[in-house]
């Protein structure tokens, strides 16, 4: 794995689960890593110790004005892993428009918001990586994640035409498509054995992968040794879409 001294990064959601991760990785790496909450400092504060990172940071990414002052409080990094989500399982005919509202602004307004922030320093130092951390439910049909799995589908969208215009500059973006991950938000169904084992069924490899999983594929796409890929999607699911 490449050798991130020197460089600076940004993860946001980064207090529990794939974001922890991956902050803790980066870290290790050598990066300057900015842990983000959204709202709880002291929590932000907790992790960073915990895992090395230099700062701790928060905003709420379903505000607009919080959002776009997240680049204030951070300055320009080298690497931004756009890692934070809102998530609400449903069916479509329930949706209410809170729900939809929240889940368009984390999971994709922020995510437009925050690339076109922290982009530009990206481009002018002919250097910069943006990961964002989408789901394989961009790639399977799940009856209580249609607006979630819609959202993620549009980040992918944006990754294709942003990393198409940034590549000439030095700049990658790409997305990772996490499948069942055992995260506290999914902490419920783990806990269930019946409900865990209706789940593993479905995965070709026959169980939950891990946070660290995940951060292993964040880290590579983060590094020089994937400089030659952009506009793409990984999917660490174990088989799950197939």
């Amino acid at each position: 794995m490449s050798d991130l001294s020197g460089k600076r990064a940004l993860v946001t959601g980064s207090t529990q689960g794939i974001g922890f991760a991956v902050a803790k990785q980066l870290a290790e790496r050598g990066a300057e890593v900015f842990v983000h909450c959204s709202r709880d400092l002291a929590k932000a504060e907790r992790t960073a110790r915990e895992i090395g990172a230099a700062h701790a940071v928060v905003a709420d990414l379903s505000d607009l004005a919080e959002t776009a002052n997240l680049y204030q409080k951070t300055g320009a990094v080298d690497i931004l892993v756009l890692n934070a989500s809102v998530q609400y399982k449903e069916r479509w005919l329930d949706i209410t428009d809170a729900h939809f509202e929240a889940q368009v602004n984390v999971n994709l307004r922020s995510t437009w918001k925050l690339m076109q922030l922290y982009y530009p320093a990206m481009e002018a130092n002919g250097w910069g990586r943006i990961v964002t951390v989408g789901s394989v439910n961009q790639h399977r049909q799940h009856p209580e994640l249609s607006m979630y799995a819609a959202t993620k589908c549009a980040v992918m969208s944006l990754v294709k035409n942003i990393a198409k215009t940034a590549a000439p500059h030095g700049v990658t973006v790409n997305n990772i498509s996490p499948g069942a991950i055992r995260t506290p938000r999914n902490e419920a169904v783990w806990n269930d054995p019946a409900k865990r084992a209706a789940v593993e069924a479905q995965i070709p490899a026959g169980r939950f992968g891990t946070a660290e999983e995940v951060a292993n594929a964040v880290l590579f796409l983060c590094g020089e040794d994937a400089g030659y890929i952009t506009g793409d999607d990984l999917t660490v699911d174990g088989g799950m879409r197939l």
